[in-house]
């Protein structure tokens, strides 16, 4: 599909979604939560130490992920992942205790879903598509508690299926992370789209399958101009013919 291409609303049956600056954030901001669970080990870092620790911990991240992303195939390399994270974040931002037990307090806090919040073009898309008829899924490198994560925030009866790295041992880019979407909903791949923030992960996986890969990028980072690119959720729909 070109940049300017528009797809035949009798052509698509599902709509896939990633989830990490698609349809999630922290709330009430990743700061907040990891200065919430600081504060129960007695710390309370400056506005410069949590900026020094968020920049470590993207580092870190960027770091481990295009060196070796097999962590995102199982729940406890991907919760050690985040916990080793945060205790980077935490000694960037000069923390002396057990970091590593910080860290995966920290961890821990985001398996509640009252930590995040859906952007707020999410719902209103996923009634107009489930309106519509389209089958929805989630396909993403998260942990294990990306299901929970949908139940406890009221996105469960949109879905169709939801997919993390860590339940089922894929990691996008895998082609077969795809494959077993497309099984669990019941769609051929040609007859999907997938949304997502991620060039390597979320375009090149869906199109090594077949499926109509859409780009999301609600910052402004600038993205490649082989994809559809979306500033949000609703300019997905005139692209599906709606």
């Amino acid at each position: 599909m070109k940049m300017d291409e528009r797809l035949d609303r009798s052509t698509i049956d599902a709509v896939f979604f990633d989830v990490g600056n698609t349809l999630f954030k922290p709330y009430p901001s990743l700061e907040a939560v990891v200065r919430e669970v600081m504060a129960r080990f007695g710390y309370d870092p400056t506005d410069e130490e949590m900026l020094r620790g968020v920049i470590a911990a993207d580092r870190y991240y960027e770091e481990r992920y295009w060196n070796d992303d097999t962590f995102w195939a199982n729940e406890t390399d991907a919760s050690e992942m985040w916990a080793e994270l945060y205790a980077v974040a935490l000694q960037e931002m000069g923390v002396d205790g057990d970091r590593h037990l910080i860290g995966r307090a920290i961890y821990d806090h985001f398996g509640d879903g009252a930590r995040w919040r859906t952007y707020d073009d999410v719902v209103p898309v996923f009634e107009r598509l489930r309106a519509e008829g389209y089958r929805l899924a989630l396909v993403s490198n998260w942990d294990a508690r990306l299901a929970k994560l949908c139940f406890d925030m009221g996105l469960f009866r949109y879905l169709d299926a939801v997919l993390s790295s860590a339940s089922v041992g894929l990691i996008k880019p895998d082609p077969r992370i795809y494959q077993v979407a497309c099984s669990r909903v019941g769609v051929e791949p040609e007859r999907a789209v997938h949304v997502g923030d991620h060039y390597y992960a979320d375009v090149l996986g869906a199109r090594s399958v077949g499926i109509h890969p859409v780009m999301i990028d609600r910052f402004g980072f600038g993205n490649p101009a082989d994809v559809p690119v979306i500033k949000d959720l609703y300019e997905l729909l005139p692209i599906l013919g709606l």
